[in-house]
């Protein structure tokens, strides 16, 4: 059974806190250059998007799919075990990435790169509910939202610096030597922690992985393909997976997933509200950048610039607001900050055809502070939610939330702004001055639409069991 340190000093639980925020950086910054780098990568071996964008995707695709059933093994062989063998194989990967001689190769080494990258990601959470009091527990979550956000803000920058003198491959090997750091300083900080006695559950991880895949697939295929017979296999295959999914999860006696957990109301909204989140956070990342491009004409550079601003704004606030939820609680702080992304997104469709940067920083920097307030009381939340063997598969729930959520987001941003503006529009590199008003009345409605989702997690923030302070 996974129990918390007893008597772990102060410095050595902030040490074990900086190991992993070392090894949680390196994911959102891989995945930040990735995305920049991409027309790079599409020239030099020279092939069409379409195939180039299967680097990305396949990447995202492996992790959001495989988090549920590393969050179960780490319950079951120890935390540290699923952590460190995550971080090695992406460093590993990480080096078949930058040596790929083919995009087939890349698109395979990627993969195995996600492989990697989900163990990493699965487990963080509960490493650091185990290793802090609950009266730290959200002052630490808030602290590792930093290395999240520093990530995600510097990764296009340093992937434009990188690519411009030592070439895209060095992209990826740039991971070697962090990761090592990383590597030998877990290896060492980490407390050991036992798993608890259990089995793999191989047809609930196996249904688990096919449900995933297939529904985040249809939802990147939907856009460009619509609902073809392809698109509707899949959806059927998804579907079909799913149901099987949920019947071996109530009849296996060590299934990989407790649908218990669910019946408590705390980590049931918790979980929804984050989805919800990421969702809106995915329309607003998603959509700023073709409105600074295509309508105010900005060069990448200074896109990249803009859009830092978000992040930057979380990476301040979010260990203040984790701090203050050990003292104040979740519930009132998590409802807080996404009632305020939900008001930065309809600031944002307010924006007309000649806002200067000023006018779209302080309105993502809003975002980033409503982000800020809700996201380190909401993962409080859910990891406090749940008893100490269940920490990994809570851990595992809540990064799915947060992949998920981030596809679905950039889905629904897709799928409004299609809705409402011409298509021919939307397939232009640039815009003539009379299209303009066009493009903004569906980006409106977009940024409406994460509005809603926002408003929607406010409300089921609000939702907390009697336990819940």
């Amino acid at each position: 059974m996974n129990e918390k340190p007893i008597g772990m000093p102060y410095a050595q639980r902030y040490s074990v806190l900086a190991a992993i925020m070392l090894g949680s950086i390196m994911g959102p910054i891989d995945a930040s250059i990735v995305n920049t780098v991409l027309p790079t990568i599409t020239q030099s071996f020279g092939v069409g998007i379409s195939e180039a964008q299967w680097v990305p995707m396949i990447y995202l695709l492996t992790i959001s799919s495989l988090l549920l059933f590393y969050g179960r093994l780490g319950d079951i062989l120890g935390y540290k075990k699923v952590y460190l063998s995550g971080l090695g194989g992406f460093v590993v990967a990480s080096g078949l990435c930058g040596l790929s001689p083919t995009i087939p190769w890349l698109i395979a080494f990627r993969s195995i790169q996600g492989l990697a990258a989900g163990m990493m990601m699965a487990v963080p959470y509960a490493i650091i509910t185990t290793s802090f009091p609950p009266t730290e527990r959200g002052k630490a979550l808030g602290i590792n939202a930093i290395s999240i956000s520093a990530g995600l803000a510097i990764g296009p920058s340093l992937g434009g610096f990188v690519t411009s003198f030592l070439g895209w491959r060095f992209v990826f090997l740039i991971n070697i030597p962090i990761g090592i750091a990383g590597l030998l300083w877990a290896r060492h900080i980490i407390p050991e922690l036992k798993g608890q006695p259990g089995s793999i559950d191989v047809p609930g991880a196996a249904t688990a992985f096919i449900s995933l895949f297939s529904i985040l697939f249809f939802v990147n295929r939907f856009q460009s393909l619509g609902l073809t017979y392809t698109t509707v296999i899949v959806l059927l295959i998804a579907a079909l997976a799913g149901i099987g999914f949920l019947w071996t999860e109530s009849k296996v006696k060590h299934p990989m997933l407790n649908l218990n957990l669910f019946r408590n109301v705390t980590f049931s909204s918790a979980n929804v509200s984050a989805f919800l989140n990421f969702m809106s956070q995915y329309v607003m990342v998603f959509l700023t950048p073709f409105y600074l491009q295509r309508v105010l004409n900005y060069a990448p550079s200074s896109v990249g610039l803009i859009m830092t601003s978000f992040p930057l704004a979380v990476m301040v606030v979010a260990p203040f607001s984790g701090s203050l939820s050990d003292q104040m609680g979740t519930r009132t702080l998590a409802c807080l900050g996404a009632t305020v992304c939900a008001l930065s997104l309809f600031l944002m469709s307010q924006l007309p055809t000649s806002a200067s940067s000023a006018d779209i920083v302080w309105r993502l920097a809003l975002f980033g502070l409503g982000t800020g307030i809700f996201q380190s009381p909401n993962n409080s939340a859910v990891m406090g939610s749940v008893p100490k063997p269940h920490l990994g598969i809570a851990s595992g729930i809540l990064a799915t939330m947060r992949n998920a959520g981030m596809v679905l987001g950039i889905a629904t941003g897709g799928a409004v702004l299609y809705a409402f503006a011409p298509s021919y529009i939307l397939q232009k590199a640039a815009l003539e001055s009379s299209e303009t008003a066009a493009f903004l009345s569906g980006l409106k409605y977009a940024y409406m639409a994460g509005g809603i989702l926002s408003g929607v997690a406010a409300l089921t923030s609000l939702v907390r069991s009697k336990r819940q302070k």
